[in-house]
């Protein structure tokens, strides 16, 4: 299935005949193409193995030099391609948050992890310090910088990674079940966290409930396929599409 897509000047992430296989395995996805609006959140749903991560993967080029086979697929991101020139620009535009925090925590102390990215860019220390302030501010973690992430909640620490991508002021985010593990506590933090936020979002997740109070649409992927795209309510509420897909409708949508 192909979304109906809008032109690449007025879309923060357009996707067009992406496929992609890994050396030696199988398709993982097959003729990818949909947009995403400035300031629009979707919900990327389906089956464990359905390409989720892989294609989050492909929007700020951790998979840049196995983009496609052929040349007519394209990934743009605020009208820039993702390649190997544009790839520095495209990363500054795109925040990537890993299901696992270990997997991008890697500093002794917060302050540290979090001021990474902007030093990376070439900000100075005072405007990296400013840019730490204002992160750890806006996920709740203000006076946490001396903190080490090791004795930090999981909670907390996704809140730190997320602090780390904020840091970089991206347009686009990029988020691979971000609510996975937490508690309900924690899940609420990070939902408000994520509704401030003024960019577009792009949410792969198991958690169905968030997408419809979250997402404004929905992309269903299954076996590396987008099998449909729409409305939330439209899609996560439709009961034979979603039993096709093995996932059930949430329970605010019965």
């Amino acid at each position: 299935m192909t979304e109906s897509t809008t032109s690449s000047e007025s879309s923060a992430v357009r996707v067009e005949r992406l496929s992609f296989r890994y050396p030696g395995g199988p398709d993982v996805l097959t003729d990818i193409s949909f947009t995403i609006a400035p300031s629009e959140i979707i919900g990327l749903v389906g089956p464990s193995g359905a390409g989720k991560s892989t294609l989050l993967q492909h929007l700020n080029g951790l998979l840049p030099s196995k983009l496609t086979d052929t040349s007519t697929a394209s990934v743009l991101i605020d009208g820039i391609p993702v390649s190997q020139p544009t790839i520095a620009d495209v990363r500054r535009r795109v925040g990537f948050l890993f299901q696992d925090p270990d997997d991008q925590l890697f500093c002794p102390t917060v302050f540290e992890d979090v001021a990474f990215g902007p030093l990376n860019l070439g900000l100075s220390d005072n405007e990296a310090r400013q840019r730490v302030c204002d992160s750890l501010t806006s996920v709740g973690l203000a006076g946490y910088e001396s903190r080490s992430t090791l004795r930090l909640s999981l909670g907390e620490r996704k809140r730190v990674c997320l602090a780390g991508v904020f840091a970089c002021q991206p347009s686009v985010l990029a988020l691979d079940e971000p609510f996975s593990s937490l508690d309900p506590r924690a899940r609420r933090t990070l939902i408000g966290i994520l509704k401030k936020f003024p960019g577009s979002q792009i949410i792969a997740t198991h958690d169905l409930d968030v997408v419809v109070d979250l997402c404004h649409r929905v992309l269903l992927l299954d076996a590396g396929q987008l099998r449909a795209a729409g409305p939330t309510a439209d899609i996560l509420g439709n009961a034979a599409l979603m039993e096709r897909h093995g996932l059930e409708v949430p329970w605010r949508l019965r």
